[in-house]
């Protein structure tokens, strides 16, 4: 059985503090989600996941761009990087990092749900050719990505995994389950070009992404399901989680 290899000291170095969770919603409306999936270099593998979560063979991760037309905080837009993993016997991303263009939303995501966000420049385009996304920190791009020559897909075809966020929570340190379902009203498959990959700036010295696999643009809203259930960094899911 592969198990992440981590630090979970590192891990936590940096990451957010969760005080309490909302008991209620959040609803996104007016989402265009722009989704690259990319296989990863085998020396990744282990190396970026906590303990308590499981790689996949073969490693991978995904980049999802988001431009949100109407939340509880106004327009947004961001960028995520997650790595492909299993928790327990569910398929999951675990999140290495998160840009977002608006600093109150970027506050949000970390106090809410623990993502690791960052404040920076983010635009998605995505147009009747293809899709653009790209994400700045401090004035330098460190992540680009495109997609071209779009066909349609079914609005149920895409199914977009669960994410597991690192975090200080008044039960110590813990991964955050975090459910986001999407309802799509429109779905293309793209051909995934990936130009810009900052391993560094997105999370870690090991995110190294080797190929394309797929990609996808949406339109759409998303549901963040209040959190429920949280899962220790050391021990599998199976007799680590608890809920909240």
């Amino acid at each position: 059985m592969l198990l992440g290899t981590a630090d979970v000291g590192a891990l936590l170095a940096d990451a957010p503090t969760i005080d309490g969770f909302d008991p209620e919603p959040t609803v996104l409306q007016e989402v265009t989600c722009f989704q690259l999936s990319a296989e990863m270099r085998n020396v990744s593998r282990e190396a970026l996941l906590p303990p308590s979560l499981h790689p996949t063979i073969p490693a991978a991760l995904t980049i999802q761009f988001w431009d949100v037309g109407e939340s509880p905080l106004g327009a947004f837009t961001l960028a995520l990087v997650r790595v492909s993993c299993r928790s327990g016997v569910r398929a999951r991303g675990f999140t290495t990092r998160v840009i977002c263009n608006v600093p109150e939303v970027t506050d949000r995501l970390r106090s809410a749900w623990g993502f690791p966000a960052r404040t920076g420049d983010v635009a998605l385009r995505a147009s009747y050719d293809g899709v653009e996304g790209a994400a700045s920190l401090d004035g330098d791009v460190v992540l680009e990505a495109s997609g071209i020559d779009p066909e349609p897909m079914g609005d149920s075809d895409v199914q977009y995994t669960g994410t597991m966020n690192i975090a200080h929570t008044p039960k110590g340190p813990r991964l955050i389950q975090v459910e986001a379902h999407h309802t799509a009203t429109r779905v293309e498959r793209v051909d995934p070009r990936l130009h810009v990959f900052d391993p560094i700036a997105l999370g870690h010295e090991l995110l190294l992404p080797a190929r394309e696999i797929a990609a996808t643009v949406a339109s759409e809203s998303v549901t963040f399901s209040p959190v429920r259930f949280v899962c220790s960094t050391e021990e599998l899911a199976f007799t680590g989680t608890e809920a909240v």
